[in-house]
This record gives structure tokens, C-alpha cells and sequence, in this order.
């Protein structure tokens, strides 16, 4: 999915934790999500609803490293 149009900024969380994960605002449906040291790279994308599960998630400790 190409997405020209995204403004990605670095999360908070991975400011804090050293780890690199951007997140792209001003996508009407849908929030991409990509490794900051592959910008080339694929992203992940999630409806809204889809995110807020995942970040929910993580914060929960229900979903760790592979």
C-alpha cells in the first residue's frame, strides 16, 4: 500500500524504550504502522478499532517478543 500522503512519527513509547516503531497520522480508515530503520520497508496496517486492541495489548503484557 503505497501511502505518500502519511506523516509518520516515532511513538512515544519507542522514544522511551530504544526500539523503532513509527506510526503514520492523516489516513482516513486506516494506521499504519513500520520498523523506523526501514522506512522503505512494509508496514503493518490496522483500522482504528484493530489498533487500539493491539496497543491495549501490548500495554496488558498479553503480547511479547517472538
Amino acid at each position: 500500500m503505497a501511502m505518500p500522503q502519511a506523516r509518520w512519527r516515532k511513538s512515544t513509547y519507542s522514544q522511551q524504550s530504544g526500539t523503532c516503531v513509527e506510526v503514520a497520522d492523516g489516513l482516513t480508515g486506516v494506521i499504519p504502522v513500520r520498523d523506523s530503520k526501514d522506512p522503505e520497508g512494509p508496514a503493518l496496517t490496522f483500522t482504528p478499532a484493530g489498533f487500539a486492541a493491539f496497543v491495549a495489548r501490548i500495554k496488558s503484557g498479553k503480547l511479547t517478543e517472538a
